[in-house]
């Protein structure tokens, strides 16, 4: 696995420069009122249904839930954008045993309640449209390794047009419990009845 070689200076110029260009390519970013819980870390899990997902994630961790960003990326996506190796990007491997590293090195970069983690569940891009989120069993594991406290958030983006030109981008976010604390059965069941809430809130959001 590629371990993240994060640069403070670095991640805070990007965090800038990427509101700048999410600020240019969306009409607007509404993130709905969450609090994270002080002295945890934060597992967010996130539904993946395009490219802007993991800048999204960066977003959401620098300016609304203040932690340190960390990514997993699948390895060959990373090997070739390894300037986000810089910026908290970690690498994983599904097919190689190597999962299984990256999944203790994600749990054990959890025991600073200073970082973020930002994971995409399903494992493959889906529809946002979709009202099921498949969570990949390996959660399940990553979460058993944490040993310091974090709260497990998952993050509905949703997209709507509305009378723009341009997209608008609506996250949702839910508290799912602290890692420890929440079984992956009831995880699974908490992120799908959140997500189908979502999809049902975005109908009457305000634009």
């Amino acid at each position: 696995m590629i371990p993240a070689r994060r640069v403070t200076i670095f991640s805070n110029w990007f965090a800038y420069y990427m509101r700048y260009r999410m600020r240019k390519a969306f009409n607007r970013l509404e993130v709905m009122p969450f609090t994270p819980k002080e002295g945890h870390s934060v597992l967010l899990l996130c539904n993946h249904f395009s490219w802007w997902d993991g800048l999204w994630g960066n977003y959401l961790a620098y300016w609304h839930l203040k932690r340190k960003l960390y990514i997993m990326m699948q390895e060959d996506h990373l090997q070739k954008r390894m300037l986000f190796n810089l910026f908290g990007g970690f690498s994983i491997n599904r097919s190689s045993r190597e999962m299984i590293k990256s999944l203790q090195y994600a749990a054990g970069l959890l025991n600073n309640t200073e970082n973020l983690v930002v994971v995409f569940p399903q494992g493959e891009l889906i529809s946002n449209h979709t009202t099921g989120i498949k969570v990949e069993k390996g959660i399940e594991r990553l979460i058993k390794n944490i040993k310091g406290p974090c709260q497990i958030v998952y993050n509905c983006a949703l997209i709507d047009y509305f009378e723009s030109l341009k997209p608008s981008v609506y996250f949702h976010l839910f508290d799912c419990g602290v890692a420890g604390e929440v079984s992956f059965d009831e995880l699974t069941e908490k992120i799908n009845s959140f997500h189908r809430e979502a999809l049902a809130a975005q109908i009457n959001v305000a634009h």
